[in-house]
C-alpha cells in the first residue's frame, strides 16, 4: 500500500498562523520533510512519532537538491507512510510545488495541497498596511528577485514591474533589488516610489524598514543579513 503525502503551507513562521487542517496532518504525520523557513515553533505541531528531515533551501549556503527531495518523499510515502511536505508561506507561490507533485504522479502516489497564509499578506499585515486600494493600488504582482543560480532573471517584464500604480511583492530579492531597482528606474518607475523591507515576518526578530525604492536599493547595495525578506513597493508601502 502506498502512502500519502500532504503539502502542508506553514504561513510566514509564527505556529499561530497555520490552519486546523495543517496542525491535524502534522499531528498524524509518520515523516515530515521540512524547508528551513518552515522549521522552528511550527514543528512543534508534529506528533512525537514523527520523523523529521530537513531539505530546505538557502541562497548561498549548502541545500538539499530538488531531485533528492522528490525522491525522498517517493521513498517514503510508496513504504507506506504518512507524509508532510511543510513549505513556509503558501506552498504554491516561489515554493517548487509542481516538480514535487509531477514526481509524486510519476510514481502513482496520491497528495493534498493545505494552502497557507502567503508570506506577501503576513507582512502586509505586519506592516499594517493592504495590499491594495480602489483606484490607485487595484493589482498586486508577486515577482521573484532571483533565478536558479541566485541572481537577477533574465527575463523580466519591465513594464509591468515599473507600474507604479499596482503593489508589487519581491520574493527572495534582498541581493538583486539594487539591479532591480536600476532597471525599474530606467524604465520610468519614480525613484521616489514608497519602498518598504520586511525581514523575518512571523518571528521574534521580525523588522519593517520603509524607504522609497532608490533609498532603499542603496541600503541593500552589498549588505549582508541572514533573515528572510520581502520587498513591496508601491502606493502603498508607505502607510504607517
Amino acid at each position: 500500500m502506498s502512502g500519502f503525502v500532504s503539502f502542508v503551507s506553514s504561513g510566514p513562521g509564527d505556529p499561530d498562523l497555520i490552519t486546523l487542517k495543517a496542525v491535524d496532518r502534522l499531528k498524524r504525520a509518520d515523516v515530515v520533510l521540512f524547508d528551513d523557513l518552515a522549521s522552528g515553533p511550527v514543528l512543534g505541531h508534529a506528533g512525537a512519532q514523527a520523523e523529521l528531515i530537513a531539505v530546505g533551501k538557502r541562497a548561498g549556503k549548502p541545500s538539499a537538491k530538488q531531485e533528492h527531495v522528490n525522491a525522498l518523499l517517493v521513498e517514503h510515502a510508496a513504504a507506506g507512510k504518512r507524509v508532510v511536505r511543510l513549505k513556509s508561506g503558501d506552498s504554491g507561490i516561489f515554493g517548487r510545488l509542481e516538480e514535487e507533485l509531477t514526481a509524486l504522479r510519476a510514481a502513482g502516489i496520491e497528495s493534498e495541497i493545505i494552502p497557507g497564509v502567503p508570506s506577501a499578506c503576513a507582512a502586509a499585515a505586519a506592516a499594517g498596511i493592504p495590499l491594495t486600494r480602489r483606484l490607485t493600488a487595484r493589482r498586486v504582482q508577486f515577482v521573484t528577485g532571483a533565478d536558479i543560480t541566485g541572481g537577477l532573471p533574465e527575463t523580466i517584464n519591465w513594464a509591468a514591474l515599473a507600474d507604479g500604480a499596482a503593489t508589487t511583492v519581491v520574493f527572495m530579492g534582498k541581493r538583486t533589488f539594487p539591479r532591480l531597482a536600476a532597471g525599474l528606474i530606467a524604465h520610468g518607475l519614480a525613484p521616489d516610489t514608497p519602498a518598504m523591507l520586511a525581514e523575518a515576518v512571523g518571528h521574534p526578530e521580525q523588522a519593517i524598514t520603509r524607504a522609497t525604492v532608490a533609498d532603499l536599493a542603496a541600503r541593500l547595495e552589498g549588505a549582508r543579513s541572514d533573515h528572510p525578506a520581502l520587498i513591496l513597493y508601491g502606493p502603498l508601502a508607505d502607510l504607517a
